[in-house]
């Protein structure tokens, strides 16, 4: 059974499309959708669309929600992030699941919540075959060839696994897949890689899967896992959240003063889809309604455990430290192995990245919460991990703007709780305050065409000979631009890979004649598909007319170019 649960918009409280020219407000959210349709799960079907990434201000105030910046140093962003004394894990071990005491009722507003993520993005590590002992549900104390959510579902004992897929450039490709047929826009790895070998593993735990693998066709992405689930035998209640897509308002948009919230520029004319980043309501709300999946569109990465944490905990809409709270926990584990030791800056001491554990959390009523990883998993959780994935995209981490609550995360403390196997951290103190009453909205439009070279090259002077042939290829196509009528190149990349350019007057590749083996990136951009494949012609040509020990190993095709605005 498929239930749709509008978050339309947890808009303003209303159901259906923002009216036109929604100046004063796109809403915040507040309680989120109040009713639920069924839909036959055959015939669901949602609007498509296709796209670059633009970013575009809403009323001129747009909300930065699921990404933008990259980390920066804490001692710039001035988050204080303390060692509190040591803390222990508790009444029971972690990795197990919290029992309800005498009086208290298990479940929903009851004890402890555990939530694990088991994807990052579109493309993080399959989910391998398992062996014969985990699907006997067996727990070994090694698990091997379990990754991701293998070693979630038969590793842990868990509520919820969430699996975030959606980035900007992903909402692109899918946009993208949608125009070429309607029964596509969704991610199909979570129907097919995710979710079929296991399904019949996850009904019998009891386990609530929430993710955005919706994409811009959630309804479909539905239809396809409620095929699965019949196939398999089991009865399975699918919640689609709807209410993001507002191509509708593009009329309304274009004739209005609305800008790019980054570059200040207009808005695109052809733009294929617009997808507002909803919170947290409308996922409580499907589970609520019973739901053992629920499926979004476009929302914030930690919305996916945010909602989870509204629905058991009876959090209300005011209570801003506990709702911060829940966001903070979301974001920790949004991008999977990255809280894990997956990019920490001290990567020589995280062991075994073949077998890296992805993050499991134990959540509190209190908005406390435990971050851990699966026992005989590779990666490392510590201070360090966690409080790098702290400031990754967040920007102001006094100010860190979410449509559900405005968060406060510079008085969190990390504390590193001893004996735990991998290690494990309690998180508290994020701080809330009233949203803001935006949403942040990204929109795809058509941009054109772009190809990119790679080209090795060795001997001595490899950066000097880097650089000419990418002058030498331009100026040629240029040359053939011009005879031909076609305008000059949009936009032009050049970089040499292992001459630590971007290093600037740190670098120390130029030391004694600079390296000797460098790799050429060539990325062009441009209006028509004719110019590009031009240069496609021109790059191989290079091997044997444009210096010694030059290897022209890939140009890539000319692909539409599809760019997303926020």
């Amino acid at each position: 059974m498929i239930v749709a649960v509008t978050g339309a918009a947890a808009l303003g409280g209303r159901t259906g499309a923002p009216r036109p020219g929604f100046r004063a407000r796109v809403g915040r959210g507040q309680e989120g959708a109040r009713g639920a349709r069924l839909l036959p799960g055959a015939n669901a079907r949602a609007a498509g669309s296709r796209v670059r990434s633009a970013r575009h201000e809403l009323c001129r105030t747009a909300v930065p929600a699921a990404g933008g910046c990259r980390a920066r140093a804490r001692a710039r962003l001035g988050l204080r992030l303390t060692r509190a004394a040591a803390w222990g894990a508790g009444r029971r071990a972690l990795g197990t699941r919290a029992e309800a005491g005498a009086g208290e009722q298990p479940g929903p507003r009851g004890c402890a919540v555990r939530i694990g993520c088991a994807s990052a993005f579109w493309g993080d590590t399959a989910a391998f075959r398992s062996s014969k002992c985990f699907i006997l549900g067996m727990r070994p104390r090694v698990i091997r060839n379990g990754y991701a959510f293998p070693q979630l579902l038969y590793g842990e004992k868990l509520d919820y696994l969430v699996f975030d897929y959606l980035s900007e450039i992903t909402m692109c490709l899918l946009t993208a897949a949608k125009v070429k047929s309607s029964d596509l826009g969704y991610v199909p790895d979570f129907v097919h890689t995710a979710m079929a070998p296991y399904i019949k593993d996850i009904h019998k735990k009891g386990v609530r899967v929430v993710s955005n693998a919706g994409g811009t066709n959630p309804l479909m992405c539905a239809a396809a896992l409620d095929k699965v689930a019949r196939k398999a035998g089991v009865d399975v209640k699918i919640a689609v959240v709807t209410g993001d897509d507002i191509l509708g308002e593009k009329e309304a948009l274009q004739g209005s003063s609305i800008t790019d919230m980054e570059s200040g520029k207009k808005f695109p004319d052809t733009i294929e889809s617009m997808n507002v980043y909803l919170g947290a309501r409308p996922i409580s709300r499907a589970l609520d309604l019973g739901a053992d999946v629920v499926l979004t569109g476009r929302c914030v990465d930690s919305a996916l455990v945010l909602g989870p944490l509204i629905h058991a905990f009876g959090w209300k809409s005011n209570d801003f430290d506990l709702l911060a709270a829940g966001s903070l926990a979301g974001h920790l584990i949004e991008c999977g192995a990255q809280s894990t030791g997956g990019i920490f800056t001290d990567w020589h001491l995280v062991p075994d990245w073949h077998n890296i554990g992805f993050p499991v959390l134990e959540c509190f009523p209190d908005g406390q919460f435990i971050l851990s990883k699966p026992p005989g998993t590779g990666g490392l959780v510590s201070f360090g991990t966690v409080a790098e994935q702290l400031v990754y995209e967040i920007g102001d981490p006094q100010r860190f703007l979410l449509p559900d609550v405005t968060c406060d995360f510079s008085q969190v403390s990390i504390t590193e709780i001893p004996g735990a196997e991998g290690g494990a951290v309690r998180v508290q103190g994020a701080k809330g305050s009233l949203p803001s009453s935006f949403y942040k909205v990204s929109a795809s439009y058509h941009d054109g065409f772009r190809a990119t070279a790679v080209c090795p090259m060795g001997g001595p002077k490899a950066t000097e000979k880097g650089r000419r042939t990418a002058e030498s290829i331009l100026k040629r196509t240029r040359l053939m631009f011009e005879k031909a009528g076609l305008e000059d190149y949009s936009e032009v990349h050049v970089q040499i890979l292992g001459s630590e350019e971007t290093y600037g007057a740190q670098a120390k590749a130029n030391l004694n004649g600079g390296p000797r083996e460098v790799v050429l990136w060539l990325s062009v951009h441009h209006k028509e598909k004719k110019a590009l494949e031009i240069f496609s012609r021109e790059i191989a040509p290079a091997g044997t007319g444009m210096g010694k020990h030059i290897y022209v190993y890939s140009c890539s095709s000319e692909n539409p170019l599809l760019s997303n605005h926020h």
